[in-house]
């Protein structure tokens, strides 16, 4: 396919960036902790955490790190949400010259045990408050080294030990764990500090980062992100934002809102690594979805960036405390991770003057794809435009072009792009063709000047809140309960999470309820990925080879 869409590329936007810039990611922070070192590189619950500060505690853990007898590439898992402690973690993982295995804190025992399984993590950082879901698998995984942050370990003494004693003993949020060896960040630290650190070579092809996804199948699976496919990323978002970036007066400091997770690749890349290049502050938001805390943060600093999902958007500008908040220095509203609804992006603009740039990506692309020009100043509904360097085609169920006009699946081809599934040449092989372009499994199309939109999922992911859930998953879950014959899970339109899971059951014991079922998925299922709607019928509608018709449950 022609390029036509470099021509709608905003004046200054290059169509290919430099992306060996940095032979990988442990260059970029170093780089930026030198020229940084005095500037604030994240806020958090009321205290600033300096460039420099990132720099020696991250420098302390890597050197700890590499005193357990962790070998070159093994992998080290982060389980922390918004906190300062996780950037520090994710540092010092890669200046030790191991891999960053990220982890939702949210997860269940049966999920944890999968990825650390999967992914033969070594090492864990987590914080306390999720310490007990460990303890539950870890006689059954390869994660022996576990390093226990707590919420206030890098807010100093005083305020540290307020905050803890609130999260521990006010609101109980730290349940009850014994895991045997687990040593207290804070030790880690200091005991890292009397260690020299050995500065491996770490080179662009190396693994920088396995970041769990469903991929095509429901099987949490590691896409393998490359130090090169993370840089790269980072240099095309800089790249792409600058018509916004110009906007800020010269001499200050670009400060980002963080309240996307920094597990999800969104935030991972577009809050943290991107805010790391730039000499950028992030505002740390440990929870977004306590929506008026996070207004009352937001209230407090002059911002210029706020990355975010569509469903967060939409609950800020309805909050009766959106006003308290100036939004007048915001530059740069990207919302990723979900479709962004038209509504959300009209009163959003309306609200803040600052309209929606909608963009689309997935963990198996660093993740940034495409994005609409950040100069743009209407909602358009669709998805953009490639980045630079990125190339988009739309394929036939042969893996031919389709013709003009006609929808196809998607498929990305760029510097961004995994190098595979964790160990799983078989399902990179049904992803990737022969010519590099990654099939994303979303049906799209693409006008004259050369922008996508999505119109329809070839999979049958259900899309929560920017988060994948797969219906093999939740199925999996169900039908291990007890009294369940069969079920499918489907996904149905929601006007807050954009679209919520629905599960249809065939009861074998009539007397199973949908309290039952609700109870048996919080113990099996992350949040996200639970039913919204339960509802029980006698059968199941199927082809004729007694396939499953999703399809026709949707409504």
């Amino acid at each position: 396919m022609e390029k036509v869409w470099l021509k709608q590329y905003p004046e200054g936007v290059p169509a290919e960036v430099k992306t060996d810039l940095y032979p990988s990611l442990v260059a970029l922070v170093e780089e930026s902790f030198r020229k940084y070192r005095d500037l604030p590189a994240y806020k958090f619950m009321g205290r600033t955490v300096t460039f420099g500060q990132v720099d020696d505690a991250s420098r302390a853990l890597a050197a700890y790190l590499q005193g357990l007898g962790l070998a070159r590439g093994d992998r080290v898992a982060l389980m922390m949400p918004n906190v300062p402690q996780y950037p520090v973690a994710v540092a010092a993982v890669l200046r030790a010259g191991f891999v960053v295995v990220n982890v939702n804190p949210l997860y269940t025992p049966r999920e944890l045990e999968h990825q650390l399984k999967d992914s033969g993590a070594k090492a864990i950082v987590i914080l306390e408050n999720f310490a007990a879901t460990l303890q539950k698998v870890f006689d059954a995984v390869p994660t022996k080294k576990v390093v226990v942050a707590a919420m206030g370990d890098m807010l100093g003494l005083i305020k540290g030990a307020i905050v803890n004693h609130v999260v521990r003993n006010v609101k109980k949020m730290v349940p009850a764990y014994d895991i045997p060896g687990a040593v207290r960040f804070k030790d880690a630290l200091s005991q890292g500090r009397r260690k020299a650190l050995t500065e491996p070579k770490v080179g662009p092809d190396d693994i920088a980062v396995l970041q769990y996804t469903g991929g095509t199948t429901g099987v949490s699976k590691g896409a393998i992100l490359l130090h090169r496919n993370l840089v790269a990323n980072v240099l095309q978002a800089e790249a792409w934002y600058q018509p916004a970036l110009k906007k800020i007066p010269p001499g200050e400091q670009i400060v980002t809102i963080c309240a996307l997770p920094l597990y999800h690749i969104f935030g991972f890349n577009t809050n943290m690594m991107l805010s790391m290049r730039m000499g950028g502050c992030n505002i740390l938001i440990p929870n977004a979805r306590d929506f008026p805390a996070t207004l009352k943060e937001l209230s407090q600093h002059k911002f210029h960036s706020f990355p975010a999902v569509s469903t967060l958007f939409n609950a800020l500008a309805n909050h009766p405390d959106f006003d308290k908040v100036d939004w007048s220095h915001l530059k740069i509203s990207v919302g990723g991770g979900m479709a962004v609804q038209q509504a959300t992006a009209r009163l959003w603009l309306e609200k803040t003057g600052c309209p929606i740039c909608e963009g689309y990506g997935l963990s198996e692309t660093s993740p940034s794809a495409t994005c609409n020009p950040v100069d743009s100043t209407a909602y358009s509904g669709n998805i953009g435009l490639p980045m630079p360097s990125t190339e988009l085609k739309l394929l036939d169920d042969e893996g031919h072009e389709a013709p003009p006009g006609v929808p196809g699946e998607i498929a990305i081809r760029g510097p961004q792009v995994m190098a595979g599934y964790w160990q799983r040449p078989d399902e990179t092989a049904k992803v990737m063709t022969a010519d590099g372009f990654f099939r994303t499994g979303d049906i799209g199309t693409v006008d004259e000047r050369g922008y996508f939109k999505i119109v329809d999922r070839k999979k049958d992911m259900i899309l929560v809140s920017g988060f994948n859930v797969y219906p093999n998953e939740v199925e999996d879950v169900i039908t291990q309960m007890p009294g369940v014959l069969e079920c499918a899970a489907v996904g149905v339109p929601d006007e807050k999470a954009g679209e919520a899971v629905k599960v249809v059951i065939v009861k074998k014991d009539p007397a199973i309820t949908e309290a039952d079922v609700r109870a048996f998925c919080e113990a099996n299922l992350t949040g996200y990925k639970r039913p919204k709607l339960v509802e029980f019928r006698t059968d199941l509608p199927k082809t004729p080879v007694g396939k499953i018709l999703r399809r026709e449950l949707r409504g």
